[in-house]
């Protein structure tokens, strides 16, 4: 069976077009609780497996998340445990850094090879820092918090602050956003929105709770992802061609995370947010493993 996307053909093999949404719906289920769309790991899916590796796999990355996204958005905004300062300032600064990184991702990346080993290094900066946040204090099995309310909701230039399980959470708005700027850069690369990087930081670094954070990264993911699906198939590369999304897989793929992102959120509260952390950095690592390896081991012949 072959998926066609203006030029672009994808052999599946005899598997069914419902494999796609199935293997998304898993993926975005899990990673959605974690505040991550899942397309990081959708990329390799889709260059492993479906042998999708052009420059069109990371706008296809993108459409997934603008049709899976929702799913996430929906059910945080429904829970009341959307913080829109936050949201604001991720997307704000994000998205001018998908503009430089789609420049870098088709001047310098467009070699199938050279983008399994930036994807590869992507993935081990992502799978290091969540192993360390989940080892570095592992709490004994309990029943997870009961009250998710979100209260007392204040912002300015400087801070965004609220109040949580008991607790103040108080965050520096410019740390936040130039973290998103480098964020923004590298998911324009990567085809991933941003999200993949930004929740880990955000937890390890400023300390978010991931139960307040989760909305926030799955809104700026949105946004960033429809300004990457018009980049992908409206800027012309240096050949004069555009690099627009396989509209089918992508289509087939945020379906799939539309239901997952949906269930994830609304299971996240049922999930002690250290289990989520080591499930994600076994993934993560596993994966980078994978294609950076046996690159590094051919490098050094």
């Amino acid at each position: 069976m072959i998926l066609q996307g203006d030029a672009q053909f994808i052999n599946l093999s005899g598997i069914t077009l419902l494999f796609p949404a199935l293997v998304a719906f898993v993926i975005s289920f899990f990673t959605s609780i974690a505040g991550v769309s899942g397309a990081f790991l959708l990329l390799p899916f889709q260059v492993s497996v479906l042998g999708f590796a052009s420059p069109s796999v990371s706008a296809t990355n993108f459409l997934f998340n603008v049709i899976g996204c929702p799913g996430g958005i929906i059910r945080f905004i429904r829970e009341k445990r959307m913080i829109w300062p936050l949201a604001f300032w991720i997307t704000a600064a994000t998205l001018p850094g998908i503009f430089l990184g789609y420049y870098l991702r088709v001047r310098y990346l467009p070699d199938p090879q050279l983008f399994k080993f930036f994807a590869g290094f992507v993935l081990l900066y992502i799978g290091l820092l969540l192993c360390r946040s989940s080892f570095k204090q592992v709490p004994p099995p309990k029943k997870v918090h009961q009250d998710f309310s979100i209260s007392n909701i204040l912002y300015g230039w400087s801070f965004i602050e609220y109040n949580f399980q008991n607790n103040t959470v108080r965050i520096a708005t410019w740390t936040l956003a130039l973290f998103s700027l480098f964020v923004g850069i590298i998911g324009g690369i990567y085809g991933v929105g941003g999200g993949a990087l930004m929740a880990p930081f955000c937890v390890v670094v400023l300390r978010i709770p991931v139960y307040t954070l989760a909305g926030s990264t799955l809104f700026g993911t949105f946004i960033a992802s429809i300004a990457g699906v018009l980049f992908y198939s409206l800027v012309p590369l240096s050949n004069g061609q555009t690099t627009p999304p396989n509209w089918l897989l992508g289509s087939l793929l945020g379906i799939g995370g539309l239901c997952g992102m949906y269930c994830g959120a609304k299971f996240q509260k049922k999930v002690p947010e250290q289990w989520i952390k080591m499930i994600l950095s076994f993934i993560i690592l596993l994966v980078a493993g994978k294609y950076l390896f046996p690159l590094l081991s051919i490098t050094s012949k």
